[in-house]
């Protein structure tokens, strides 16, 4: 029993490859599927990936995650509603965070299905590029930013800045706009620089000497 139950984790993958994923559109607005649709697609796009029926499982991954979070902030955004429209005071005021605390629960029980979905399709680093797309690229932009501007960093502050950032993205790939989403990288950036000024770091005189070089090499050109 144990070798058939092995087995048929080992197959999971591969049958669900063959099979295919399905897009979800039930109750989604057409134009907002045809939105996610290509906002999706584009993301698939820069992963080449050669099979044509992983390639559309994978769309169909991202753009049903996108479902996935629109119906839990319309949960929320009706109960809000519903709670200002018959409640007031403190009670409403219970209400709205009664209806925020249960779409924060609902959102941590779907949020590692996404990386599970995609790791039948896709290996590690292609759904670390998955979760860029869908934040901007933020990770690397900052982190990127960060060695250049302080290029005396000890490897285990690289390290703990990048853990930061990619923490910061599994917060941002479920908020609900980019605003949100950048409000969490906003979030981790504070901590970071807390942490860097706590290890010794004059964040002041390091931004100003890296915008001296980047302005040096500008000249140069």
């Amino acid at each position: 029993m144990k070798k058939l139950f092995s087995l048929l984790l080992i197959m999971f993958p591969l049958m669900v490859s063959a099979q295919g994923v399905a897009l979800n559109t039930e109750g989604q607005d057409s134009a907002y599927v045809q939105s996610i649709v290509g906002r999706s697609q584009k993301i698939v796009d820069k992963l080449e990936i050669k099979d044509e029926v992983s390639a559309l499982s994978v769309r169909n991954i991202i753009a049903n995650r996108y479902f996935l979070l629109n119906d839990i902030y319309k949960v929320r955004d009706a109960k809000k509603k519903a709670a200002k429209d018959a409640y007031t005071g403190k009670a409403k005021d219970l209400m709205i965070e009664e209806a925020e605390k249960e779409c924060s629960a609902e959102l941590y029980k779907h949020h590692f299905e996404f990386e599970s979905a995609l790791s039948c399709y896709l290996p590690a680093e292609k759904v670390e590029a998955v979760k860029d797309g869908m934040t901007y690229n933020v990770v690397k932009v900052t982190y990127d930013a960060t060695l250049d501007m302080i290029p005396s960093l000890k490897e285990e502050e690289k390290v703990q800045i990048l853990a930061w950032l990619k923490e910061a993205r599994e917060f941002a790939m479920d908020a609900e706009n980019s605003n949100k989403k950048h409000g969490w990288f906003g979030k981790y950036k504070g901590r970071i620089n807390n942490y860097l000024s706590k290890r010794g770091y004059d964040l002041t005189k390091e931004r100003e000497e890296w915008y001296k070089r980047i302005e040096a090499k500008k000249k140069k050109k």
